[in-house]
């Protein structure tokens, strides 16, 4: 018989499970919330920890809401619905401060408060749907390979699920699909995955680009563009199908701005490791005489080209960063960083400290290897000069984060 147990809930984890803890035991929680005292059922048991479900909330939370969506609890997408937003702000903030404490062993950091968005809903420019057995479209289950069917989505933006209204994708052999969208522009391209490569026939009845992307990563173009454009501030981008672009514009124009105020102006010479389409080079031409971006996807690769056309300070170099990086030709008093989830590889960490920049903007979003990495550069010589969140995610407990170091 399954042990059921009566616990306080104190902290909110790194992948969004309210912690609670029983006889030494840490206890994880999903759908609950820092503050409550829940009925809970364990799942799971370890020798230090273990997981549960939520079987009744016995006090709840004063941020406990109704969840909008009637997915909610079966599709994995959405983890924090049932918060209010407000507290999932300051739950964000607390966990990069947990995870800096935890991993980096800083325990004062001031981490700012999260710069949250002004509308937590309808914001993603770019959703990927699954397909079931019966070739129906929607979202992988939470923890599972599970598909569950889906009419709406409420973090979607209205451009995509219009878009997805009107779709009738009912392909024998589909995989998955993504819809992406220029908010800025009103441009929209649905990329097509499919089991064989065979381009299928498609009627769409709204004006969007059609693309098949390949096994090996590579994309087709059916019909429209091979690429869509977006906005931020007074940039636009252009943007290949199989390229990285911040999925929640609105957020992005702040971040964008923020970065380049902490990076200075009248700059010497920049390097953006990891600069995807040039989001962040393009804002920081007019900020530097020399700017050297770095990026591993040659599509990406090209986007940012065309996007700096005319800018011949900048230059873009493609490969993987701690392969590029030790190349580089003379002094770069500042570097940003803008890794993937997993964070910087050993050897460029290793030669971004003997490149001794006075500055390094580091864009994170994976706060548990932004505080490893952090760790690594304080041991290097590095001060810790200020930590902000930024919720480019509502409704899910993702964080991105920009720390600032600054040389001892």
């Amino acid at each position: 018989m399954s042990e059921k147990l009566t616990i306080e809930l104190t902290d909110m984890a790194h992948g969004g499970e309210a912690v609670g803890r029983h006889e030494g035991r840490v206890i994880f929680v999903p759908a609950a919330i820092a503050g409550e005292t829940v009925r809970v059922e364990l799942v799971q048991k370890r020798s230090s920890f273990a997981r549960a479900r939520l079987v009744e909330v016995v006090t709840p939370s004063v941020a406990r809401v109704a969840p909008r969506c009637p997915y909610f609890g079966r599709c994995g997408g959405c983890h924090w619905q049932h918060i209010a937003y407000p507290a999932q702000l300051e739950f964000k903030r607390s966990i990069v401060a947990g995870q800096l404490r935890r991993i980096a062993g800083l325990q004062d950091v001031p981490v700012q408060e999260t710069v949250g968005a002004d509308d937590p809903w309808g914001y993603r420019n770019n959703v990927q749907f699954h397909a079931t057995r019966d070739g129906l479209p929607g979202f992988m289950a939470a923890l599972s390979h599970n598909v569950v069917p889906i009419e709406q989505c409420l973090i979607m933006h209205p451009l995509l699920q219009d878009l997805y209204d009107s779709l009738e994708l009912e392909l024998p052999g589909l995989q998955r699909f993504s819809l992406r969208a220029g908010v800025r522009t009103g441009e929209r391209m649905i990329i097509l995955e499919m089991e064989d490569d065979e381009p299928p026939d498609i009627e769409v009845t709204l004006p969007v680009s059609c693309l098949l992307q390949l096994t090996d990563g590579t994309a087709v173009t059916l019909m429209g563009s091979s690429h869509l454009h977006e906005t931020l501030g007074q940039h636009t981008y252009r943007i290949s199908a199989t390229s990285f672009f911040q999925v929640n514009t609105l957020q992005a124009e702040r971040l964008v701005e923020y970065v380049c105020g902490r990076l200075g102006h009248d700059l010497d010479a920049v390097v953006d490791a990891y600069c995807g389409v040039g989001t962040f080079s393009l804002a920081l031409a007019s900020h530097t005489r020399r700017l050297v971006g770095i990026e591993g996807s040659a599509s990406a690769l090209e986007d940012a080209r065309v996007n700096a056309k005319g800018q011949d300070h900048l230059t873009f170099l493609e490969g993987v960063v701690e392969d590029v990086l030790p190349t580089l030709e003379g002094h770069f008093p500042v570097v940003l960083l803008d890794p993937p989830r997993d964070g910087l590889e050993a050897k460029a960490l290793a030669t971004l400290l003997g490149m001794r920049p006075e500055r390094i903007v580091y864009v994170s979003c994976d706060p548990a290897t932004l505080a490893r990495d952090i760790k690594g550069l304080i041991a290097g010589g590095y001060l810790l000069s200020s930590v902000t969140p930024f919720d480019m995610f509502p409704q899910t407990y993702h964080v991105e984060t920009v720390a600032v170091l600054d040389r001892a």
